[in-house]
């Protein structure tokens, strides 16, 4: 059990949230349909209770059914009881629930971007919850609001209090909704997928403030997650969560050492782990697919009266690489590393300069037409399914669309081709007339693997590819693209920031820096004797999903170069030097 949480803990200790027999019902064309049912849990004074379970669990609906946010008319509580203290929150006014909300009850959502006002700076933001909820006086607002960022380490603080929410990282986004959270001290802290959208290391800063929070004020945390990972680090107790049911409830060692239900087992079992990783290879002896050479990517800044170039964001600067046939190379590294504009690059969506060479054919200089044979070997599969498919359209005509465009099908033959396509991905051929919403994100996925494979490439660009999906459907669909490759002899580029999940699909490794590489080589080597200070950084911000072993505080990054430099300012490039065979570590870095 995490010695922090025990603030307050006891057997006897009365809870500061009661949850009975809660059931949520939604609205739908065939009438109400439940969505939780009859979930009861206690929260204790400075426990952290995790909800973990998939998508459609009924997780986040507990949450906005505590908060009194759930979207009416559509849905509603048609039994059970939240008391908090002796009060029961259920039925409450809109206007007695504004006095609970951040006093008593305060909630961080998993996307800030849409939480915060983007016509408000951060400081009005802040300010405005304090005064809301009488914190302090209007004068004594700024102070207290800047207090806050300081506690919750945000560099410059004093800058940031100025900015709009556009103007600041993700992880910079997600502080700030934390310091709001937090600003009238409240009794629980309510945690929706906090970290989700979030790199490693931001992760880890993140999960870290909560844990100094909640050990300075014994604020009792509910934790709702689908990382299991994140579950191991943060709780004290869990529940399992399907279907709108609890499935299990148990001390969080027990439910990692000895989980009761099959579901849990399941879940737990799809999980990747650092250093579980099976044996691959690949022969040094094949074809070269993809060869790119001093490969920059540098946009312009502008800015001033006339809106002019001012400064050069670079954002690849100096990568070479090469791809062979059946390999699988990962691109890792926090968010702005330059992972997606190299994928991009490789298919010619931004400028470049350099040298691409795919299946043998320089790309560099050629046209959009001239692209589209080269477009035949090489494809992508982007983060989020849902926005790479057309609403509009049936998912069977988007998984031969690319044959119309490249005319190498027609009539009969298309529709041949897209069941044989929806067989190889694992869906069935009665769903080719059904449109992208009728099907889960995992199975949108699968569609949009199969629409890349429709052209027979021979290399796919997976760009966080399983990033947005539960753990088990994770798990599939990165054996679906094992299974392909093994099939077919597919190569990938295979970005992510999952560390764990790279060290399940790669051979060999590559770690981008603000557009520089600073660890390559071998996955055994980069990941299991990593050299780099920034490969090992990353690499300890994993969540294991193990409670039993501590994640020290992640230390703060160290300074690095600047990316945009302002116009005649020359970039320092790292030099690469052989550790030992094909592993290669930045120097002077």
């Amino acid at each position: 059990m995490k010695p922090d949480s025990e603030i307050g803990r006891g057997d006897t200790a009365r809870p500061v949230l009661s949850v009975r027999d809660l059931t949520v019902q939604v609205a739908t064309g065939e009438g109400g349909k439940t969505v939780l049912d009859h979930l009861s849990f206690d929260l204790q004074p400075g426990e952290t209770l995790a909800l973990a379970g998939e998508s459609g669990s009924g997780k986040s609906m507990t949450a906005l059914a505590i908060m009194g946010l759930l979207p009416r008319p559509m849905a509603r509580i048609t039994e059970g009881s939240i008391l908090l203290g002796d009060q029961d929150l259920v039925g409450l006014n809109d206007k007695r629930y504004r006095d609970i909300r951040a006093r008593r009850i305060s909630m961080i959502f998993q996307e800030p971007m849409t939480s915060l006002n983007p016509l408000m700076t951060v400081e009005r933001q802040l300010c405005e919850v304090l005064l809301e909820h009488r914190m302090c006086t209007r004068n004594e607002a700024p102070a207290r609001a800047l207090k806050l960022l300081r506690d919750l380490r945000l560099t410059d603080p004093e800058q940031r209090m100025k900015q709009y929410p556009h103007e600041l990282s993700g992880g910079m986004r997600q502080r700030v909704m934390i310091a709001i959270a937090l600003a009238c001290e409240p009794e629980i802290l309510i945690a929706d997928e906090p970290t989700t959208a979030l790199d490693v290391t931001v992760q880890a800063e993140i999960l870290d403030l909560i844990r100094l929070m909640q050990k300075e004020h014994g604020t009792a945390v509910l934790m709702i997650t689908h990382d299991m990972g994140v579950v191991a680090e943060m709780a004290d107790r869990v529940i399992i969560m399907r279907e709108g049911k609890p499935e299990e409830t148990a001390p969080v060692e027990q439910i990692f050492d000895a989980p009761r239900s099959a579901y849990a087992r399941q879940l737990l079992a799809a999980v990747p782990r650092l250093g579980h990783a099976p044996e691959r290879s690949v022969k040094d002896s094949a074809k070269k697919l993809v060869e790119v050479d001093d490969l920059s990517v540098r946009f312009n800044v502008t800015g001033g009266i006339f809106n002019r170039t001012v400064a050069r964001l670079h954002a690849v600067e100096g990568v070479s690489f090469e791809i062979r046939a059946g390999e699988t190379l990962a691109l890792v590294g926090e968010s702005g590393s330059g992972k997606s504009t190299i994928g991009k690059a490789l298919l010619g969506l931004v400028p470049w300069d350099g040298s691409v060479r795919i299946d043998g054919t320089q790309t560099r200089g050629m046209s959009r037409r001239a692209m589209r044979p080269v477009l035949r070997d090489i494809q992508m599969v982007f983060q989020d399914p849902g926005a790479s498919l057309d609403s509009r359209m049936t998912v069977g005509e988007q998984v031969v669309e690319p044959l119309k465009v490249h005319q190498l099908a027609s009539g009969s033959e298309l529709t041949d081709r897209a069941e044989f396509l929806f067989q190889r991905v694992g869906l069935s051929n009665d769903m080719l007339s059904r449109y992208p919403h009728e099907f889960s994100g995992g199975q949108r996925q699968r569609v949009c693997i199969a629409r890349a494979l429709s052209l027979s490439p021979k290399v796919i660009v997976a760009d966080e590819s399983v990033s947005a999906l539960d753990v088990s459907v994770q798990a599939q669909v990165l054996d679906l693209l094992q299974e392909l490759q093994d099939a077919d002899g597919l190569s990938y580029l295979f970005i992510s920031h999952d560390m764990a999940v790279v060290d399940q699909v790669a051979d060999r490794v590559m770690v981008l820096r603000l557009g520089q590489v600073m660890e390559e080589g071998p996955r055994e080597a980069v990941l299991h004797d990593p050299r780099h200070h920034y490969t090992r950084r990353l690499l300890s911000a994993v969540p294991v999903p193990d409670p039993s072993r501590t994640r020290a505080l992640l230390p703060p990054a160290p300074d690095a170069q600047s990316p945009v430099l302002a116009l005649g300012e020359s970039f320092q490039r790292v030099r690469l030097e052989t550790v030992a065979g094909s592993h290669r570590v930045a120097t002077g870095t």
